[in-house]
């Protein structure tokens, strides 16, 4: 986002988020329920779905336009093309172990082979556990496979989306190695409750961090917490590369396999007593090497990678902490000690007996109104043909029963999906949230 604005512009946005207080002010004081609704003087707008006036009119063309590239990416790209080479690779991994602080770092062609990488370098026992969160993709599950590893699933906590460490405890077993936390659109898992998790019972902690680039615990970057961790560069990320990735490594051991296992030309890179350098030429599974422009494009994103979380982090808060105070309405559960980032969307919840409304009903009459909503459903993970089809694996995935996943279902039934704004957009902030007001001013006949 561009944080620099003239003076007609900030006093209009002072004068906006003022405004938009006063809305909420009125809104609360008119202490609105089922019946009492006369007080709140949204009552008197009728609904769009009634033929009122939408409320909210800003355009929206460009406002989640992504990636943002300037004329340094282009330039930079152009003289790549001018005098090919693939030397932008070192410089965004020397950028990244910066960045993350880390001693090893590997930048590979996209998230899914960096994941792919850090399993083989995991060298776990065949038949081994690893526990992965249902309420998530495939990109880090469906290559265990290739290397005899079993994912277990787990069941999420619904305030959050992310892996639920209880369930974790309840389906540990003597076979069990490993966790595989993933930071759900940006929001990070409880870090520290998970690495005493493991450490407690002796697993790896491996993070899929692709959602939660500078995101924090306890202000630990994401990536930081676990054995290896890594992350996805594809278009829509909070570091967008077009497409790559990138993993980072604490250990030497680590790094050297799973360097080798997708690069052929590196071997000979690692020291003298690496037991790796006689690869060179084959590798150990894969060709996985970054592309250099996707290598230019990351390098140069990640300078104003912090300054673009905070910015789009902040314009998110001033719509949620205005539109949670309505009844039923709630946002991802960020945990105290804990830096999330947006990635893509703002997910939400409607507890439907608090907010007197169905999520249905809602979303249709917030539509009316001009607002970008839709009921979210994940498909849980677990359900894909692959993970049930005894061809595909020498070692079968553990599958949860429907009755033992409770908060998926939950954060199913109740999520709604609006959208993450990735430029300035008071009027859009303004106009949602009177959007949200005005509808709940109409719940009671809506419900």
């Amino acid at each position: 986002m561009d944080a620099k604005t003239n003076d007609k512009k900030t006093s209009r946005r002072s004068f906006i988020r003022t405004a938009g207080a006063l809305g909420a002010g009125a809104y609360l004081a008119s202490g609105v329920t089922p019946g009492k609704a006369a007080a709140n003087p949204r009552k008197a707008q009728a609904l769009a779905l009634n033929g009122g006036p939408k409320a909210v009119t800003a355009p929206a063309a460009d406002s989640t336009k992504w990636p943002l590239y300037g004329e340094e990416e282009i330039q930079t790209v152009v003289e790549l093309l001018k005098n090919p080479n693939y030397g932008p690779v070192a410089e965004f991994e020397e950028a990244w172990k910066a960045y993350q602080g880390c001693p090893y770092v590997k930048a590979h062609c996209n998230g899914t082979s960096a994941l792919t990488s850090m399993l083989f370098a995991l060298q776990l026992p065949p038949g081994s556990e690893i526990l992965v969160p249902n309420y998530s993709t495939w990109f880090p599950v469906v290559p265990m496979r290739f290397f005899e590893l079993v994912p277990v699933f787990v069941d999420c906590d619904p305030k959050t989306m992310n892996i639920d460490v209880e369930d974790c405890k309840r389906r540990l077993t003597a076979r069990t190695r490993a966790i595989m936390p993933v930071h759900w659109y940006g929001l990070p898992c409880e870090m520290d409750a998970i690495d005493a998790f493991a450490k407690e019972h002796g697993l790896d902690v491996v993070e899929d961090a692709s959602h939660a680039h500078g995101a924090r615990v306890n202000d630990v970057l994401i990536g930081n917490w676990s054995r290896i961790a890594g992350f996805s560069l594809q278009t829509t990320k909070p570091l967008p590369s077009i497409e790559g990735g990138v993993a980072i490594y604490k250990n030497r051991d680590d790094f050297e396999l799973a360097t080798t296992y997708g690069n052929y030309d590196l071997p000979n890179t690692f020291p003298e007593d690496s037991p790796y350098r006689k690869y060179q030429g084959t590798a150990l599974g894969s060709k996985l090497r970054i592309h250099p422009v996707s290598a230019i494009l990351a390098r140069i994103q990640l300078k104003g990678l912090d300054a673009r979380n905070s910015a789009g982090t902040a314009q998110i808060k001033r719509l949620n902490d205005r539109i949670t105070q309505l009844p039923g309405l709630a946002e991802q559960y960020i945990r105290p000690g804990i830096q999330r980032v947006f990635y893509s969307r703002n997910l939400m919840f409607i507890d439907e007996q608090k907010a007197g409304m169905s999520r249905e009903a809602a979303v249709r009459a917030l539509r009316a109104e001009g607002v970008d909503v839709v009921e979210y459903k994940w498909t849980l993970l677990h359900t894909y043909p692959i993970f049930s089809e005894s061809r595909w694996w020498r070692h079968m995935p553990v599958l949860p029963t429907e009755e033992s996943i409770p908060g998926c279902h939950e954060a199913n039934r109740t999520a709604i999906s609006l959208p993450y704004w990735t430029s300035d957009q008071p009027e859009l902030v303004e106009q949602y949230a009177n959007a949200f007001e005005k509808v709940w001013a109409h719940r009671d006949s809506l419900g």
